[in-house]
């Protein structure tokens, strides 16, 4: 691009900026605010005005930061956690099939994994619930210094507030964003390693973006993603479908012209051939620095990769208004900290609990008296007569210092304000309460998820924003053959290949090494996939869950190990359990475990056996007991058997198991009633009734 092209990107991307910082400033500020707040301590004292702390602590008054609000967000956090989404692939069409969709989920989590993703999701999901709003990225990158295969990795964002997104979007994850920035600060080293011609050329800011973390040291730049057109034409191409039709198949005029130009123009020539014309979007990137774009390239997907992961938005007279989950529970927070902090000022201004005695009763051991609130003597003496001989009666404690109940109950005020706005009740914070059973206690928490639903619901928004952004991006960085190891939801791992060049979406053939199993060779560009998010348990929590629900089977039915100890051991997780499961599945029968046939079709089949065996012993009972019979009896005798036995074996493939057990019995026993007619065969079940079967 020219110096011309150059000055006017960034003349649109200030004005963008402006943009930003104009529609999200009040919502900065308080970010900021909410950060500070869900993160105070009795150290920087966050959550107490600054100037009412400064008062306090000049008259020598206690300012207490008693902070329930953390403990608040950390229940959706880490509940979030426990049922963090993951991306779900479905074949929608182009040969694209449930086998290739899996293949196609174990890669996107093969680039979670490699890229700990989950630290990136965990990192928004904290920002989105402390201040309302948390993003992550996607990014590409070579795969090694010796190599031009790039990766694709899920990056983190670890500060929110670098990032600047679309303000006219429309869709929740961000997907419609025409334009977004990412700011960073880059050591000034590592700014002249990377960007040599650069160095001493550019200002420190960029945009006139700065905030009170920058400093000298660093050289803020912006990367800048942006959304251009390109007009085409669609062209609804004719073709054989290979059985006598016509196919219509869509095409672009530009890759059309790419592949073959002549046809291009024949094809635009022919005014009968559907067309319209469309604007393709592509996504560009510059990185600037100061006032000049000091790189460029172009992104390979058709949206802008950057993530975001929302808590409440709302939009109120033109003004954005985001929250998280701190927000709301700021008020009874502080109310909680003046009360706590009122109650303790209360009691340290009542005096320690003195002595009240005559001065008579002490005199000579005022020395021992005067430290009776703070030494701990074994005994205290008084005089206990006067001179003229009476009694005197010993010294006596006044009552102690009392809380106030004005400020118990104001404590108490706060804390169930605290639960009402947060939608948080007691059995969630592991408090007890009235529920008994479990049952019960379950109900409540869910309850109060649903109070908190729309965190986990908007991060299930972001993983399936993700999940379109890898299938749309897999393609066009998986181009050349290579090898990847991806993974299953259990964690287990496999390998597939990747070959962009074979003409179906997946191929399976026998591993060629000799060992179990087959070897796939996957084309991610063929075949079209559907992204979802699934929320739930983890793998592990459903394992553990699935273990406790057949421990108690186990105990309550005898015949649960007998018939499925293989798959209790298999949900256990201590070492050695898979060894376990294995072995136990050696003792469990076949047809039990769904390998072999049912019951009843092993004991039809063993019965046929015996019948066979009884027929064939009395044909040779017959041969024996007629030896004085001629040898064209003879013959006769056994062309008689044998027809029988032949017509057997015949009905056997026709019939079910237990009908070719009912003639087995038919045939022998007219076999052993009248051996000798070649005629006394049985007749075939659909001539002659059934016999009753057999007991």
């Amino acid at each position: 691009m020219s110096d011309k092209d150059d000055d006017k990107l960034l003349t649109e991307a200030k004005a963008r900026f402006k943009r930003c910082e104009d529609f999200e400033a009040d919502f900065r500020t308080l970010f900021v605010a909410d950060l500070k707040f869900v993160n105070a301590d009795s150290d920087n004292g966050y959550q107490w005005p600054e100037g009412l702390r400064k008062n306090r602590d000049q008259d020598k008054r206690p300012s207490l930061t008693i902070n329930k609000t953390r403990q608040h967000a950390l229940m959706v956090i880490n509940e979030a956690k426990e049922n963090r989404p993951s991306v779900k692939v479905s074949a929608v069409g182009g040969d694209a099939s449930y086998e290739s969709a899996q293949v196609y989920e174990g890669v996107i989590r093969h680039i979670e994994y490699q890229s700990n993703a989950a630290d990136a999701y965990d990192t928004a999901l904290d920002f989105q619930v402390k201040t309302g709003i948390g993003y992550w990225r996607v990014v590409t990158e070579y795969a090694g210094d010796d190599s031009f295969d790039q990766e694709i990795y899920i990056r983190r964002i670890r500060n929110p507030l670098s990032v600047y997104l679309d303000p006219d979007i429309k869709e929740m994850d961000g997907s419609d964003a025409k334009f977004g920035f990412v700011f960073d600060d880059m050591k000034v080293e590592d700014f002249n390693r990377k960007y040599p011609a650069y160095k001493d050329k550019v200002a420190r800011t960029t945009m006139g973006e700065r905030d009170d973390w920058s400093n000298e040291d660093t050289v803020r730049v912006a990367e800048y993603y942006y959304i251009t057109y390109e007009k085409d034409t669609l062209i609804a191409m004719p073709g054989p479908d290979g059985v006598g039709g016509v196919q219509i198949s869509m095409i672009t005029q530009s890759k059309l012209t790419e592949a073959d130009p002549e046809l291009s123009r024949l094809v635009m020539a022919d005014k009968e051939i559907q067309r319209r014309p469309i604007q393709k979007q592509k996504v560009d990137w510059c990185l600037i620095a100061g006032d000049q774009i000091i790189d460029r390239s172009e992104w390979p997907g058709a949206t802008i990769p950057i993530v975001r992961v929302v808590g409440e938005e709302t939009l109120i007279e033109g003004k954005l208004d985001r929250k998280g989950h701190v927000r709301n529970l700021k008020d009874p927070q502080r109310m909680y900290n003046y009360w706590s902090s009122g109650a303790v000022e209360y009691v340290a201004l009542q005096t320690k609990t003195p002595w009240v005695t005559g001065v008579k009763a002490i005199e000579g051991y005022e020395s021992i008296w005067e430290t009776a609130n703070t030494e701990n003597h074994s005994h205290l003496p008084y005089n206990d007569m006067d001179d003229a001989g009476n009694p005197v009666a010993p010294p006596m404690r006044t009552d102690p210092p009392v809380m106030s109940a004005a400020y118990i109950q104001g404590m108490q005020v706060a804390a169930e304000e605290m639960k009402m706005v947060s939608g948080q009740n007691d059995p969630l914070m592991g408090a007890p309460s009235n529920e008994i059973s479990g049952v019960a206690i379950g109900k409540r928490v869910k309850q109060s998820d649903r109070a908190t639903m729309q965190y986990r619901d908007n991060q299930a928004k972001a993983v399936r924003y993700t999940g379109k952004i890898l299938v749309d991006i897999i393609p066009k960085i998986y181009d050349t053959p290579r090898t990847l190891r991806i993974l299953a939801e259990d964690g287990s791992d496999d390998t597939v290949r990747i070959d962009p060049n074979q003409q179906q979406p997946m191929v399976e053939q026998p591993k060629t090494d000799g060992t179990d199993g087959v070897d796939r060779a996957f084309n991610p560009a063929m075949g079209k996939y559907e992204v979802v998010a699934e929320s739930g348990p983890s793998y592990a929590s459903k394992r553990e869950e699935a273990f406790e629900a057949m421990c108690q089977l186990a105990m309550s039915d005898p015949n649960f190990m007998p018939n499925a100890g293989d798959l209790f051991f298999a949900a256990a997780d201590f070492p050695l359990s898979d060894e376990l499961a294995e072995r136990w599945k050696n003792i469990i029968p076949a047809n039990v475990r769904g390998e072999g046939p049912p019951p009843e079709l092993e004991a039809a089949q063993q019965q046929i056996q015996q019948l066979q065996a009884q027929l064939a012993a009395a044909m040779q009972a017959a041969a024996d007991n007629d030896k004085k019979a001629s040898d064209k009896d003879k013959a006769n005798e056994i062309n008689a058997y044998k027809a029988v036995t032949d017509r057997l074996d015949s009905f056997m493939d026709k019939l079910g198991p237990i009908q070719a057990a009912i003639m087995a019995q038919q045939s022998v026993q007219a076999a052993l009633t009248d051996p000798s007619p070649i005629d006394a065969q049985p007749a075939p079940p659909d001539a002659q009734p059934m016999q009753q079967p057999l007991q």
